[in-house]
């Protein structure tokens, strides 16, 4: 699989509704406000991720909190650098293990 399924854009806008609860509008809002990057289909249709949906989410637990835009561009732009950074721990680890591993048994 090339493309983590969570992240592969193909929901549409209703689904979208529907899983989250949100209207377009506040869909939309989101959008313009940077905090979440749907794709456009060729006739401009939006397409949403699982990751999508999950960031719609914790945004509207947010802002039921009053947290406002910025913030909430500010901690989701943290929450995303320090997964890609624990992504590349992990990438490392297993590298280091493999290579540990078939050192060990070159002298077989």
């Amino acid at each position: 699989m090339s493309e983590d399924y969570k992240t592969k854009k193909v929901i549409s806008i209703g689904v979208v509704k529907e899983l989250t609860g949100l209207s377009e509008r506040q869909i939309r809002y989101n959008e313009e406000r940077k905090l979440i990057f749907p794709e456009r289909t060729p006739n401009g249709t939006r397409k949403y991720s699982f990751s999508d949906i999950e960031t719609l989410v914790k945004i509207a637990e947010k802002r039921e909190e009053g947290v406002q835009s910025m913030e909430l561009k500010q901690e989701l732009k943290k929450e995303k650098d320090r997964e890609e950074t624990e992504a590349q721990m992990r990438k490392k680890m297993i590298r280091g293990q493999l290579n540990a591993h078939f050192r060990m048994n070159e002298g077989r």
